[in-house]
């Protein structure tokens, strides 16, 4: 398995595959983590909207916030080259690849 994704991220070392996994479990706690002030400071909250809206807007909340820090994540273990292209994959799949384009 550890082969299989090396190859396919295009990597050499098992340190490499620990770190990248590594940041991804940490940038999903901490996007989550810091979803909830955010949340509180723009007044959204279980307590005054329907409970499916709040979950609702609070996960398309998340989404930005991981996306915007597994960079810097990934940089605080050594691991910048491979989240700036994974993002910047990512990201063009969405249809926001025109962030990414050079004129």
């Amino acid at each position: 398995m550890l082969e299989k994704l090396k190859e396919r991220w295009e990597i050499s070392s098992n340190w490499s595959i620990v770190a990248i996994l590594i940041v991804f479990a940490i940038n999903g706690s901490f996007a989550a983590w810091v979803a909830k002030p955010v949340t509180n400071f723009l007044g959204i909250s279980p307590q005054n909207m329907y409970p499916w809206l709040y979950w609702t807007l609070r996960i398309l909340l998340v989404f930005p916030i991981y996306q915007i820090t597994l960079p810097i994540v990934g940089w605080l273990f050594g691991q910048f080259q491979f989240f700036w292209a994974f993002e910047k994959k990512f990201l063009s799949r969405l249809g926001f690849g025109f962030l990414f384009r050079k004129n």
